[in-house]
């Protein structure tokens, strides 16, 4: 965050610059106005295109194995613009690379889920997907693997056929 305001600030002396330069070649023809002017619009303009772009940014820096599977997307009344088109400040993805079964139990499927957010801590968790069943557990402390490679101690959840994750992770979706 500190980054991204110092940019903004960066921009606004490149827009003043700009500015002089071309009040310089115009030979003061430019109102006095058009200083704070130009330099406030292109700190706004640097700021929305810098929230639209966190997300194909962050997608792009990944591996080429991470699949996005769901987004939030946001609106905000000190943030007009975001009614025209909602802002996407939080994102799901999976890693398919990091997917594993075990040879007794080919329809279980581990998977690495990611939470990512704008401005937030980004979590890492696994989540245990049975795709013949429809179902999913997250792996949390107390829970053990017995020696067939089943889940002891798992609190399995049902989850309806259109679930983001089991799509993914079942159905490479």
């Amino acid at each position: 965050m500190l980054l991204e305001f110092i940019a903004t600030i960066a921009m606004g002396f490149g827009v003043a610059g700009v500015i002089l330069l071309i009040n310089l070649i115009t030979r003061g023809m430019l109102p006095r106005w058009s200083m704070p002017a130009g330099v406030g619009l292109g700190m706004l303009a640097f700021t929305i295109w810098s929230e639209y772009s966190w997300l194909p940014r962050t997608v792009d820096a990944m591996p080429d194995t991470v699949e996005v599977i769901s987004t939030n997307e946001t609106t905000a009344f000190y943030r007009p613009w975001t009614y025209v088109a909602p802002l996407t400040t939080r994102f799901r993805a999976i890693e398919h690379g990091a997917a594993m079964t075990h040879p007794e139990h080919p329809d279980v499927v581990l998977a690495r889920v990611l939470l990512m957010g704008r401005w937030e801590r980004s979590y890492d968790i696994r989540v245990l997907v049975d795709c013949a069943a429809g179902r999913r557990a997250d792996l949390l402390e107390g829970m053990e693997f017995g020696a067939d490679g089943g889940l002891e101690g798992a609190q399995w959840r049902d989850v309806p056929e259109d679930d983001e994750i089991l799509g993914a992770v079942c159905n490479g979706e």
